[in-house]
C-alpha cells in the first residue's frame, strides 16, 4: 500500500467534503422555516442559519397582557430554532454523506 496515494485520496475527500459543506451552508441561508404560537397569533420566519426574517403579531393580540405576548413570541422563536436545527442537521448529513462520519459530527462544520 502506497502511503502517499492514501494521503492524496484523503486530501481529495477532505476537499470534497469542505466544498459540500460550504454549498450546504449557502443553501441553509436561503431556506426558511415557519413557526407559530397561539394558534397563529404570532408567526416567525427564520432561515436555516438562525436569522429571523419576519415576526408577525396578530393585531388582536396587542390588546392582551404584555406577558402573554412575550411568551407567545418566545414560543414561536423557540419552535423556529428547533426547526432550523433539524434543517441544519439534515442538510449537513447530506453534505457529508458517504464520508462515514458518526451521527452528530456534522456540527463540526
Amino acid at each position: 500500500m502506497n502511503i502517499q496515494a492514501l494521503m492524496q485520496q484523503a486530501q481529495s475527500m477532505q476537499k470534497k467534503v469542505e466544498a459540500n459543506v460550504e454549498t450546504a451552508k449557502k443553501d441553509l441561508a436561503n431556506k426558511e422555516v415557519h413557526a407559530e404560537a397561539g394558534s397563529g397569533l404570532v408567526k416567525v420566519t427564520m432561515t436555516g442559519r438562525h436569522v429571523v426574517k419576519r415576526l408577525t403579531i396578530d393585531p388582536s393580540l396587542l390588546e392582551d397582557e404584555p406577558d402573554m405576548i412575550e411568551d407567545l413570541i418566545a414560543a414561536a422563536i423557540n419552535d423556529a430554532v428547533r426547526q432550523a436545527d433539524e434543517l441544519y442537521e439534515a442538510t449537513m448529513t447530506g453534505a457529508t454523506q458517504g464520508m462515514g462520519l458518526p451521527p452528530g459530527m456534522q456540527g463540526l462544520f
